[in-house]
């Protein structure tokens, strides 16, 4: 199974879908709970999109880079192009927050970010499966989980600003992250240093999970997403899902979910004959997550979404359905805009690639 497969980009658009969909409401401050990051403790299905998409880029390695090692190509030639790649997705991840600090000005760079940690778990990812044995992958995903497990608890609490998670962020990063409390100066990044070792396990559980759908192992695939399910709900009653910190019940919880959420895609696009909804948010996710930021730099600062949110959505769909259904309602049309555009760029073969 070395072609492209359709349920791939379908999970991959449908996630970057829905990414837009909470990152973009017409206002933050009427969002229904399931589309809102949980504040501190939980899981919310918002917080499955970022899991799911390190889960993605695991199962891409194993679909893209595994079958060329196969069939020859240099091994090192492979790790070279791989980190060309993840250092392009990292430079981007800072141009974007460059044009967020930049405008309107006055804001620090920050210099974690999304696609900062998404280069980082693609790199480790890629260097483990190119040059280590599948069973080095599994000892990798123990190991960290299990040594993410000791450093959270050596550092006594899982609190905000408290945690070692924190205080890591705050000496490397200083006051080029996130957060920062004004009262007492600590900061926080829900996409800082130490909290990206546990997020590159979901990257290696896709790798995992990638070679058994080439291998059509379709049993193992099932269980292993069931039992990292209930392994991760039962590790949260001593850990709590917390997808700020990352914790490693989180790792478990969302990568068995992503790897039923494969499992189903593949049966029924790419078995089943369904269309593949979404694919084409998955050919040009890159495109699409980069403009829709862009647009968020621009548009709130100059006031044209409060304009367009208050004239468009809330002034008509508020008074019957609710400040909450008219801010969806934004969230909704912006998405049917972006999808609009890589309707088009897929029309025309255009696909953006890192």
């Amino acid at each position: 199974m070395n072609k492209r497969l359709a349920s791939l980009d379908a999970l991959r658009g449908i996630t970057m879908a829905c990414m837009l969909l909470v990152n973009d409401p017409g206002t933050w401050y009427h969002v229904y709970p399931q589309l809102s990051h949980s504040a501190w403790n939980g899981c919310t299905l918002t917080d499955l999109v970022f899991p799911f998409f390190l889960f993605i880029v695991g199962v891409s390695i194993a679909l893209a880079i595994l079958p060329r090692l196969e069939q020859g190509a240099a091994p090192a030639g492979l790790r070279n192009a791989a980190l060309w790649r993840a250092l392009r997705i990292v430079a981007l991840g800072l141009l974007l927050n460059a044009a967020s600090a930049w405008w309107p000005p006055g804001h620090d760079l920050r210099y974690p970010g999304v696609l900062q940690r998404i280069g980082v778990c693609f790199a480790v990812a890629s260097i483990l499966a190119i040059q280590t044995s599948r069973r080095t992958w599994l000892v990798a995903i123990v190991a960290l989980l299990a040594g993410y497990t000791a450093l959270l608890l050596a550092g006594g609490t899982l609190a905000k600003w408290d945690s070692i998670v924190d205080h890591v962020d705050s000496a490397v990063f200083g006051r080029h992250v996130w957060e920062t409390n004004a009262a007492t100066g600590q900061r926080h990044d829900p996409e800082g240093l130490l909290s990206t070792l546990p997020a590159i396990v979901n990257s290696l559980f896709g790798l995992c999970a990638g070679v058994w759908l080439r291998q059509r192992r379709f049993k193992p695939l099932f269980i292993a997403g069931v039992a990292a399910v209930l392994l991760g709900w039962l590790w949260s009653s001593w850990i709590p899902f917390n997808k700020n910190l990352w914790t490693p019940s989180f790792v478990l919880w969302t990568s068995g979910w992503a790897t039923l959420a494969l499992l189903a895609c593949y049966w029924l696009v790419d078995v089943r004959g369904w269309p593949p909804l979404g694919r084409r948010f998955g050919m040009n996710a890159i495109a699409a997550y980069a403009g829709s930021e862009l647009m968020q730099v621009v548009l709130p600062p100059t006031g044209w979404q409060d304009a367009i949110y208050t004239r468009g959505f809330a002034s008509w769909i508020a008074p019957w359905g609710g400040e909450e259904l008219a801010s969806l309602g934004y969230a909704i049309a912006f998405v049917a805009f972006w999808w609009i555009i890589v309707w088009w760029m897929d029309r025309r073969r255009i696909y953006l690639k890192l």
